[in-house]
């Protein structure tokens, strides 16, 4: 069975150029992780949003680059029956921001914050360790992010 995506921006913000081509990528990432029948929504969003949602949630008075908020539902229409694995919200700022950083292109960028999502969204976690500028992550999941991205390494989001 194929899995469900929701794309959205917030509401007030431009709908970016790429923003037509996320679904697809996110599409293949679910696909790699085993993803199946499963429903999975990402919010594309602005410092100031994703501030309140990880001031609210997480306690951290700051902006974040991604947020996940992992669901456990299920629910049945004419196309079958899907699991409600949860939602995911990027900031568009931060994009831009961490692909300066990571002196990486915000295609990938993106591609890393959306793969990172579903990685929590999957269950995973990687406590206090996060992605470095040349530092070779150790933990499960981050490992497992970057071997699907370099899986993915083709795919294209954002055009350069």
């Amino acid at each position: 069975m194929a899995n469900r995506i929701l794309v959205s921006v917030q509401e007030n913000l431009e709908t970016p150029s790429w923003f037509e081509k996320v679904e697809d990528f996110i599409s293949l990432a679910m696909k790699k992780l085993k993803f199946d029948g499963e429903e999975v929504s990402v919010m594309f969003v602005d410092d100031e949003y994703i501030k309140v949602l990880n001031k609210e949630y997480r306690n951290i008075d700051a902006a974040t680059d991604v947020l996940s908020f992992e669901a456990d539902g299920e629910y049945e229409d004419d196309e079958g029956k899907w699991k409600t694995v949860g939602d995911i919200a990027i900031s568009i700022e931060m994009i831009r921001e961490n692909a300066e950083y990571f002196e990486i292109t915000e295609n990938d960028e993106l591609k890393r914050l959306l793969v990172h999502g579903l990685l929590h969204l999957n269950g995973m976690d990687h406590g206090e360790e996060h992605i470095e500028k040349g530092v070779k992550p150790e933990c499960e999941m981050l490992v497992l992010q970057e071997k699907i991205l370099d899986e993915l390494k083709d795919e294209t989001i954002i055009e350069s």
